[in-house]
């Protein structure tokens, strides 16, 4: 049972008459555990007597670990996981440039939901970035609960209440994404003007749906490979992009959150439904020999130096320019005279072109088991366990994208893609 004892106060080195009380009681270990500042004798028992109840019923936390910095125990956590290499350096930039400011220095104990809403509401990063920076603080306070160091996770179920600003600014970034997909006529053009190289990258990925990572990280090897499957008492056959890695491009942190050299390399993909083979419609096949016969890098989307490109790099030196336009430059000393060239959809970016493969597969009415597993993604429900695709669905699927090819390729009054002599011409890029 534990007991009470007056701590008397001391001023100018002196004990004076007043006091307050302190508790003693039984740690698990069978130490002794104290808290003071109680104003009655009976105060400072309850709560003792307390924290031994708790102790006996398996629930009892250190009331000196509450009393730890979510800053201090947040860094513990984080050596604790074992993440891939862009997650750990997404977490890491979301606590250093804005979870630690507000709450380094604060003791777990103090947070609640109430400020932690209002702080979430006041920060002037996009929505998306403060719906994650909430979910890692909840991420480490469940830790520090299953650690021991809290009794609950005051952030645990909660549903962020937006302010009428945060809405509108949501608003507005929905209404941005019109722009993320593009007409077949648009992603021809596209590829025309960015040339065989990148025209065809830009190309692969409206007619695959490939992520940014897997399509600069597509292997020679990996492409063009045969599906076969029984249909019709025959072989169902069409060629393949096996995707089983991308390239990842992050700031390395080492274990304490020290930055470390910046990395843009090979890493297998995230998940089991990502690592899958796409099937290839036929033109885009026809196409995608033609490029690996006039390359030799192992990856088939590489800089003209043999290098991974970075995801920025691409979107300023050839996305931008490509779609959205060039302004002409007169001949200066040491450089030519350069031509430019109108706009043809400015904005659309690498992410926009896999919007528009998946809008592309609606179009012509792709079932969604078949969509989802080209995509990459699971298929929610028990529906995703118990169907398959089909050869049949398949072969919808292709004859689907080659007439959305074809159909684009009348409209435009081409025969081929890149014309022997090019009517536009890019620089090349860095």
């Amino acid at each position: 049972m534990a007991w009470a004892e007056k701590v008397y106060k001391v001023r100018d080195g002196k004990q004076t008459k007043q006091f307050t009380w302190k508790v003693n009681y039984k740690k698990p270990d069978g130490t002794k555990g104290t808290a003071s500042g109680f104003p009655t004798k009976k105060t400072a028992e309850d709560w003792g007597n307390a924290q031994e109840a708790a102790i006996r019923a398996g629930r009892w936390v250190d009331p000196s670990l509450m009393q730890r910095t979510f800053g201090s125990w947040a860094r513990e956590w984080m050596q604790g996981q074992a993440p891939r290499g862009t997650t750990t350096t997404r977490r890491w930039d979301r606590l250093e440039a804005d979870i630690f400011p507000e709450w380094e220095n604060v003791p777990m104990a103090q947070i609640t939901w109430y400020d932690a809403e209002s702080w979430a509401n006041s920060l002037t990063i996009d929505d998306v970035s403060v719906t994650h920076a909430l979910s890692l603080m909840s991420s480490i306070l469940n830790g520090a609960v299953d650690a021991k160091h809290l009794l609950v996770n005051p952030l645990a179920g909660r549903r962020r209440r937006r302010t009428a600003a945060a809405k509108e600014a949501l608003q507005a970034k929905e209404e941005a994404k019109e722009n993320q997909y593009a007409p077949p006529e648009v992603v021809l053009q596209l590829a025309r003007r960015a040339g065989p190289l990148d025209g065809m990258h830009i190309l692969t990925v409206a007619f695959t749906g490939l992520r940014w990572g897997e399509s600069i990280g597509l292997h020679r090897d990996n492409t063009l490979l045969t599906r076969s499957e029984h249909y019709d008492g025959a072989q169902f056959e069409c060629p393949v992009l096996r995707v089983v890695e991308e390239v990842a491009e992050y700031q390395s942190r080492k274990p304490d959150g020290t930055k470390g050299p910046l990395v843009v390399a090979l890493e297998p993909v995230k998940t089991k439904e990502s690592k899958r083979r796409i099937d290839v419609p036929p033109f885009l096949a026809d196409l995608l020999r033609q490029h690996m016969e006039q390359t030799s890098t192992p990856q088939l989307f590489m800089t003209r130096s043999g290098v991974f490109w970075r995801r920025g790099n691409f979107g300023r030196q050839v996305m931008k320019p490509v779609s959205g336009g060039k302004k002409p430059a007169a001949a200066v000393r040491g450089h030519a005279k350069k031509e430019g060239w109108e706009p043809i959809m400015p904005g659309l970016t690498m992410r926009a072109m896999r919007h528009t493969h998946d809008t592309y597969q609606a179009q012509i009415g792709v079932k969604p088991i078949l969509e989802f597993e080209q995509a990459g993604h699971k298929y929610p429900g028990i529906k995703g366990r118990y169907q398959h695709p089909t050869p049949q669905m398949r072969r919808e699927r292709l004859e689907g994208l080659q007439e959305i090819y074809e159909r684009a390729m009348r409209a435009l009054g081409w025969t081929e893609i890149w014309p022997a002599k090019p009517t536009t011409t890019q620089d090349p890029p860095k």
